[in-house]
């Protein structure tokens, strides 16, 4: 198991700030538990579908580190629709 280096993290989590790096790096985590991890970030619903059981462990840890800079609702409310977020004409 090779354990996430500052670069593995750095490649992995752009804008990752110091002090997320330091986190990541202290938990121990294999570079295939973060990357398990963002696989949970992008879209749980296919691994929930292929029957793989929510993250645990480091992975766990990892996932409530990565929604840690995940931008909140209030941050993306800036005038104009959220990216992703249907505008009136798609509704």
């Amino acid at each position: 198991m090779k354990r996430v280096t500052r670069d593995d993290v750095i490649k992995a989590i752009s804008g990752a700030d110091d002090v997320t790096i330091a986190q990541i790096i202290g938990i121990g985590a294999s570079v295939d538990e973060l990357a398990e991890a963002q696989a949970w970030m992008i879209n749980d619903e296919p691994l929930l579908n292929a029957g793989k059981p929510l993250a645990t462990g480091r992975v766990r840890e990892l996932v409530d580190i990565l929604s840690e800079l995940e931008p909140s609702e209030d941050e993306d409310d800036r005038g104009g629709p959220a990216i992703g977020s249907p505008t009136i004409d798609q509704a």
